[in-house]
């Protein structure tokens, strides 16, 4: 029996049964030693549409027992992780499903709460603890009188003026957190692999997401060739199907955030989300294709681009011989003439 009839049949029966598959689902998940792709990929199937009608004590004790498991779920990690902080917090403690970018976001998206939780992780990124210490001391705001306002705008350009020491202190200061942040972003080196670009740059992340959004195909479709290192016709051939999914595997080879290859995809595809389900299937879909499959399918349009060549090329050398030919029978045609 398939994961899709266990949940058919969870549906249909009374929803205690769905308790206990959703229960019985993860600690079984949980029992085993090192679960393969397929079988992380089957528990999500199974457990993300039971996800919603089952009790806030099933969610609770689903979010323990995965704090605790070396591979769990990274989907079912983060949906579990957006619920409050009495069912979220084992996750956000200890999981090590969660990357520093998730936990950045989670603070965006819930505010202190899952703040003050996430800063009880131990080994937490010094930049995130920083950015919780900013959130539990605002900075208090009160109405200024104008001539405080010119004041404090004066204070803020005299110093450059009057001191470029500190103009120029400043300025490494703004350097070196820039380079935290983007050191936070890129991936693991041992996630790049042999791989076709070992992550993508935030210049060609801005350049997809910038010539997506001009509503002009050309220019995204150059873009994305150039990023893959494919041809354009390949390019275009991703942007031009019924689905999404050539283009959904593109942009995981490129090692896409989801944020981001869902925003390239919604500006390529807009037709494609015309609800919050269609979201929701998008994201889970980029999250169970695994980096590997998507590469391998570069490597494939790869190879058919180089088949295209070379058949190309073969054709192109036969017409050649066909067309020397015929003009050698025309010159020896035009000396017969002559010799007549």
């Amino acid at each position: 029996m398939s994961a899709s009839d266990f949940r058919q049949i969870a549906i249909r029966a009374e929803s205690g049964k769905a308790e206990r598959l959703f229960r019985a689902a993860v600690s079984a998940f949980c029992s085993l030693t090192r679960p393969s792709r397929r079988e992380i990929a089957q528990l999500e199937d199974l457990t993300l549409p039971l996800f919603d009608n089952v009790s806030v004590e099933s969610r609770r004790y689903v979010a323990a027992a995965l704090s605790e498991c070396e591979y769990a779920p990274a989907a079912l990690v983060r949906r579990l992780c957006e619920e409050p902080v009495e069912i979220a917090a084992p996750l956000l403690i200890r999981s090590r499903a969660l990357s520093d970018i998730d936990l950045i976001a989670l603070i965006g998206r819930h505010g202190l709460p899952h703040a003050r939780t996430i800063a009880g992780r131990k080994d937490l990124n010094p930049t995130i603890s920083d950015l919780i210490r900013a959130l539990e001391k605002p900075t208090l705001v009160r109405v200024r009188r104008p001539e405080e306002v010119a004041k404090a705008a004066l204070e803020t350009v005299e110093p450059a003026l009057i001191d470029p020491g500190r103009q120029q202190a400043a300025g490494i200061a703004a350097e070196n957190a820039r380079r935290r942040l983007q050191s936070m972003m890129r991936p693991d080196a041992t996630s790049a692999g042999s791989s076709v670009n070992p992550f993508v740059s935030l210049a060609t992340f801005a350049k997809l997401r910038e010539t997506a959004l001009t509503g002009n195909a050309a220019f995204f479709q150059t873009a994305l060739a150039d990023a893959l290192d494919i041809d354009f016709s390949t390019a275009r051939s991703l942007t031009e199907a019924s689905s999404y999914a050539s283009l959904l595997a593109a942009l995981r080879a490129l090692d896409l955030s989801e944020d981001g290859a869902f925003l390239i995809t919604v500006a390529v595809y807009p037709t494609e989300f015309p609800h919050p389900q269609a979201i929701r299937l998008f994201l889970d879909r980029y999250r169970l294709l695994h980096r590997d499959a998507a590469l391998d399918k570069v490597r494939a349009w790869k190879a058919e681009t180089l088949s295209r060549a070379v058949r190309g090329n073969g054709h192109s050398a036969a017409n050649a011989g066909k067309h020397q030919a015929s003009n050698s029978d025309n010159v020896a045609g035009d000396a017969n003439l002559k010799a007549s």
